[in-house]
């Protein structure tokens, strides 16, 4: 009886081409962020250099989140279509050759536009990295792939926070942009060379003497292979849309979930600093906790693949939603009890605890990821984990522009900000029980 790829891939160990699958696909993430957070690095220049303020610059910060949730949809919706190697291509020229351009910006308007195509890259791109990588690896290895996966954008905005202020100095912020952006354009041509679209997404378009052709990088023996069977395929040979009835309940619980767990982390990484000053923290000190928090945030999204895969995602999404809560209640009490001159301790004790939260939300974000993998047939990955990210840009978008006026609102008192919090924290649990399709715990295979 014919196997499946995956099937196959189960019954035999990783191979070397595999990895180097995932590796590329990682690489791909971290020049994604690398791009995406280099504005926010040289902001202060391009602020002097096109003589605004503040404020009125910040329609170009945000212009790379619109584009990244609507880039994330279509670029899945283009990855199922053509294919996750091409669309990656597409989707990586895209963003290196928008951060050439955003060079040549001479004004807020122009930076704006040029940011909104290059997040039009970063989401395709992010989609589909993580659809062909996760296609690649036995379920075993799955998981925790996909979810270490989902710090390479983070990494590659560490990484351009260490480099970008010395190339800043030495060429200019125009000269930094022109530089990052034709490196990142050989990234492009890496994918087209050293990436391949799996057999068992090759099979559901019905490609397969392409499909057996790949699988020959990996399999040990030249069998014919069976196409992968999903509880939400429609009947042989049908592909099934993202928004079919039968994605409903797992589209649900999936938009709910990403949409309050970015939340939660933008309202964090964006107004902790503000915050805490206004607390008697200095910015440095105030800037180390948000600082613990992107460390914490790393840690918790690669042990959530693991977490996951050992079990199941219903019970760690559950586990997750009452200690992210738990924690932001202790943070909250902590915040509200600091004195005019918090001493050392009390600072301490809130810097661990801002940690501990981007720890919870990041594991939360990272095992959406893991759940879509997993969720969504090969029909309709991408656009599927496209539209995870969609959702999850709805509340990065509502975490970074309401925070403020949500402390604001609170005059002396954090409650209300924290208030809003708490609710995005147990809808979490809320959606665990809507989803239909979780991934199940390692004792039951």
């Amino acid at each position: 009886m014919a196997r499946s790829f995956t099937e196959a891939l189960d019954a035999q160990p990783t191979r070397a081409f595999q990895w180097m699958i995932a590796g590329v696909c990682m690489l791909v993430l971290v020049c994604d962020g690398i791009d995406l957070q280099l504005l926010g690095i040289v902001a202060p220049l391009v602020i002097e250099s096109f003589g605004t303020d503040a404020s009125t610059f910040g329609i170009a910060a945000g212009a790379a989140l619109v584009g990244f949730g609507l880039g994330s949809f279509a670029g899945g919706v283009l990855g199922d279509a053509i294919g996750r190697r091409w669309t990656l291509v597409i989707a990586a020229l895209v963003f290196s050759l928008a951060t050439v351009g955003a060079a040549t910006a001479g004004d807020v308007t122009q930076m704006a536009l040029w940011r909104l195509a290059g997040g039009l890259g970063f989401g395709g791109a992010y989609a589909n990295a993580l659809a062909l990588a996760g296609e690649w690896l036995p379920e075993r290895w799955r998981g925790v792939t996909v979810s270490t996966l989902s710090v390479g954008t983070p990494i590659g905005g560490t990484i351009v926070g260490l480099i970008g202020p010395g190339m800043a100095a030495d060429y200019g912020w125009d000269g930094t942009f022109l530089r990052i952006g034709l490196a990142t354009v050989l990234v492009a041509v890496l994918i087209l060379v050293a990436l391949r679209d799996s057999p068992a997404f090759l099979l559901a378009l019905g490609r397969r003497e392409q499909a057996q052709k790949n699988a020959r990088f990996v399999l040990d023996t030249d069998e014919e292979l069976a196409p992968e069977r999903h509880e939400a395929d429609g009947v042989e040979g049908q592909r099934t849309s993202v928004f079919d009835k039968r994605n409903l309940r797992l589209n649900i619980g999936i938009g709910l979930a990403f949409t309050a767990a970015a939340m939660v982390a933008y309202s964090i990484l964006t107004w902790t600093t503000t915050m805490l000053t206004a607390r008697g923290f200095t910015l440095e000190a105030a800037g180390g906790a948000v600082a613990l928090a992107g460390i914490t945030s790393m840690i918790g999204s690669v042990l959530v693949g693991l977490a996951m895969r050992r079990f199941g995602s219903h019970r760690v999404l559950l586990a997750i939603s009452i200690a992210l809560t738990c924690v932001l209640v202790a943070l909250a009490v902590q915040v509200e009890a600091l004195p005019a001159a918090p001493d050392a301790m009390e600072q301490q004790v809130v810097t661990w605890l801002v940690g501990a939260a981007g720890g919870f939300f990041s594991a939360a974000i990272a095992g959406m990821y893991v759940l879509m993998t997993f969720g969504y047939p090969q029909s309709c990955r991408s656009s599927g984990i496209g539209f995870g990210i969609f959702m999850s840009r709805i509340g990065a978008i509502g975490g970074s522009a309401l925070g403020g006026a949500l402390l604001e609102m609170g005059g002396a008192s954090t409650w209300p900000f924290f208030a809003i919090l708490f609710v995005c924290a147990l809808i979490i649990s809320g959606a665990s029980l809507v989803i239909d399709r979780h991934v199940p715990p390692l004792t039951r295979n």
